[in-house]
């Protein structure tokens, strides 16, 4: 806080430091000058009467003291700190004009009066919840109350205080002037943007400093200036018929600036009077005398009513034009509402067609879907028909050779990829839920472990040696060790998603947009090799063969050399992309977008034949070969797989395990794993073909038992002869564990 004493040495007696007195004592001074409240009080150059404050009751407040004047008016120095200062730039403009109008009162105000927080005396005092009274910006612009630290929150305005302070005399702003820069005017102090110049001085000496928002600016009394005081209420009534108020000469701008009071006598000299008639293109400009005399010879005077009248009826002619444009916005507002609400209806109209067509898709979704199921349905009523004609109907039930064993369940999104790794009876699965899931096929049928470390969609699974290689979307490879099922290490291998992978001769190749990439498997580190580049499409399909790379892309399949790794054949195909590629001992089949299936000739590279069936997209193919038979099962987007003989190139059956989308596929000892995007897998069991694998086992089973028979059969003829009695011990020692054994291999056979 500040602290600077101040006296007042003229006066008989002391202000009062209670609130009451203390206004009491300036609105007697104030009212001890006038017979009116709003009645004007014209300065004396010297004055009698004085005023003593002392601040002895008011801790509260900070100390203001004014160093001893001979001014006839009291001189406030503004208390403002630099942060109330950077504060009012945050207020409006007309609040700001309002502050640059210099206040100097007649009177020193009361200390209860002032604002604690800026210092200055109240404008627009407002009580807060605390129960003191500041300025409504201070209020408003400071957290704490100054007296008890209280949250400043304003409760109601203070009409009280406000109408005390309108009841001040202040000079008029046209009897101030500013003084000159360095000058402090006899070290009066200026206290809350107001000056009150000191009593007993001369009028002349007289000198107010005041800062106003934020700029800091110096006023004295002016001895040639409106020598008036008045309320501060009525200082704007006073103000605008002050006869000091500057103003400018009516008839040229460029005259030096005037008093109002001095503004008749200078039109009675102005030589720039302009004739009345000058708009209409009178060029007459003179002085009063010249003045009265161009009027009688001035050719417009004559002509003065009719331009008058056409003044009025241009007048008029505004008025209905304004009118019209007053009609016309009317219309206009009209027309945008009348637009506004055509919008909204065509909004509901189109809502309303948005569901009617958001119901004929889910119909026809509905409709497509029964048509699929008819259509398989029919299908299989076909390949029926056609085995009762070829008479081999005994040799097709379907229960018999296929059947779904089990449920892997845990993926918490569509299942992409399916690798088995054959040595240690496990199945590894990719998902949308950017997790590997590891799945014991063997003993438990459980979940073994989650491998998490992709940040998108795992869309490829290969298996080379101990490790297992995964592609994300996320433009990675991650290499994994099986035996501790941890990440070894993670390769930034495309620029797009990885597709598709597949491993040969200790090399991996991953599949991307229009790239195939060739790594060098170094232990746990890929080394790029090579890039396969002619590729028009995303590579959805890879297949790698003992002495050649297939793949897949757009509507075209790439045969390359797997060591020159050069293309060496085109497959063209039709139907749509390839998303899958598989490869058997005599054929290359590939499934398509468009639900076909393609069959080429291994060796002459021909194509064979086009299967259909599926009627959506075939995703995923896999191939079971034995020496008798070779089976090729497709997974396709109409939920199903299906099982065909490459021998006559037929559907032998069709299986509906899914519940959405069947997307991948895996084999490993007869079994079928198929994952699909009702995030499940599914293990299926081909029992033929697990009966044709144990048949050596039952055909050696057989031949032992059957030479046991024939040759003990003799040995326990003779121990029937030979038992009595008195070998009776020795033929129950011999007779009877070869007669249970005869009896166990009985049952077993």
């Amino acid at each position: 806080m500040f602290k600077v004493q101040q006296h007042w040495t003229d006066g008989p007696s002391r202000m009062e430091a209670s609130f009451g007195p203390t206004f009491s004592t300036v609105a007697a001074g104030g009212k001890a000058e006038g017979s009116s409240s709003y009645k004007q009080h014209r300065r004396t150059p010297s004055s009698s009467s004085t005023l003593t404050y002392s601040p002895r009751d008011d801790d509260d407040m900070p100390p203001i003291g004014t160093p001893r004047r001979s001014d006839s008016a009291i001189s406030v120095r503004s208390l403002h700190s630099e942060s109330n200062m950077s504060l009012r730039s945050t207020f409006s403009l007309h609040e700001e004009e309002e502050d640059t109008e210099p206040q100097v009162f007649a009177e020193q105000p009361s200390v209860k009066l002032c604002c604690q927080l800026c210092c200055n005396v109240f404008k627009d005092p407002v009580i807060t919840t605390c129960g003191h009274t500041f300025c409504r910006r201070c209020a408003l612009t400071s957290d704490k109350c100054p007296v008890d630290t209280a949250k400043l929150t304003v409760v109601v305005n203070n009409i009280a205080v406000a109408e005390q302070i309108g009841e001040l005399f202040i000079h008029c702003k046209y009897g101030c002037r500013a003084t000159p820069a360095g000058t402090t005017a006899g070290g009066a102090g200026v206290v809350a943007g107001s000056g009150v110049a000191a009593p007993g001085a001369t009028t002349a000496a007289c000198t107010t400093i005041t800062t106003v928002a934020g700029k800091p600016g110096a006023y004295e009394v002016d001895p040639l200036g409106c020598p008036f005081t008045i309320k501060l209420t009525s200082r704007m009534e006073h103000e605008v018929s002050c006869d000091y108020r500057p103003v400018r000469c009516p008839n040229n701008p460029s005259c030096p600036p005037l008093l109002t009071k001095h503004l008749e006598a200078h039109l009675k000299e102005c030589e720039h009077i302009k004739c009345p008639h000058s708009k209409y293109g009178c060029t007459f400009i003179g002085n009063q005398d010249t003045y009265e005399t161009h009027l009688e010879v001035c050719k417009f005077e004559g002509l003065k009513e009719f331009l008058q009248q056409t003044d009025d009826r241009f007048h008029e002619m505004q008025l209905t034009l304004s009118q019209k444009d007053q009609d016309i916005a009317f219309l206009r507002s009209m027309l945008g509402k009348l637009s506004e609400k055509l919008d909204q209806l065509e909004k509901n109209l189109e809502l309303k067609f948005d569901v009617l067509d958001e119901n004929q898709s889910k119909l026809s979704e509905d409709l497509m879907e029964f048509r699929r199921d008819a259509s398989m349905l029919n299908d299989e009523l076909s390949h029926i028909n056609a085995r009762l004609n070829m008479g081999i109907l005994g040799s097709y039930d379907p229960q018999q050779i296929f059947k779904c064993k089990g449920t892997f369940v845990g993926h918490q999104g569509p299942v992409w990829c399916l690798c088995v790794y054959s040595t240690g009876d496990l199945l590894f699965s990719g998902s949308s839920d950017k997790t590997i899931k590891v799945w014991d096929t063997c003993t438990t049928y459980k979940c073994q472990k989650t491998l998490e470390g992709h940040d998108g969609i795992v869309l490829a699974l290969c298996i080379q040696g101990n490790r297992l290689y995964s592609g994300s979307a996320d433009c990675t490879i991650i290499v994994w060790d099986i035996q501790t099922l941890q990440k070894v290490n993670t390769i930034r291998a495309h620029d797009n998603p990885v597709c598709t992978l597949v491993s040969s001769h200790n090399m991996l190749f991953s599949g991307s947009l229009k790239a195939i990439k060739v790594w060098d498997i170094v232990g746990t580190e890929l080394k790029l090799k090579k890039e396969l580049t002619g590729l028009n499409h995303w590579v959805r399909a890879l297949v790698a063969s003992q002495n050649h790379l297939y793949s897949g892309s757009y509507q075209t399949i790439k045969i390359w050399d797997i060591r020159s790794l050069e293309c060496v054949h085109v497959l063209q195909t039709s139907g749509g992309s390839v998303y899958s590629i598989a490869v058997t001992n005599h054929h290359i089949v590939c499934g398509t977008y468009e639900n076909l299936i393609h069959v080429w000739d291994i060796d002459t590279k021909e194509q064979v034949r086009t299967l259909t069936g599926h009627v959506g997209t075939v995703y995923a193919l896999a191939v079971i070969s034995t020496p008798d038979q070779t089976k090729v099962f497709s997974a396709s987007y109409d939920r199903s797989l299906r099982v065909w003989s490459m021998d006559n190139m037929i559907c032998t059956q069709t299986l509906l395990r899914h519940q959405g989308s069947v997307t991948a596929l895996a084999v490993s000892r007869g079994r079928l794993f198929s994952g699909a995007v009702d995030s499940t897998v599914k293990v299926g069991l081909c029992l033929g073909l697990v009966l044709l694998l144990l048949f050596p086992f039952f055909l050696l089973h057989f031949l032992f038992f059957s030479l046991f028979f024939f040759f003990s059969s003799p040995l326990l003829l003779v121990l029937l002869v030979l038992h009595d009695t008195r070998n009776m011990s020795l033929s129950t020692c011999v007779f009877l564990p070869i007669l249970i054994l005869y009896i166990f291999g009985y049952i077993l056979l």
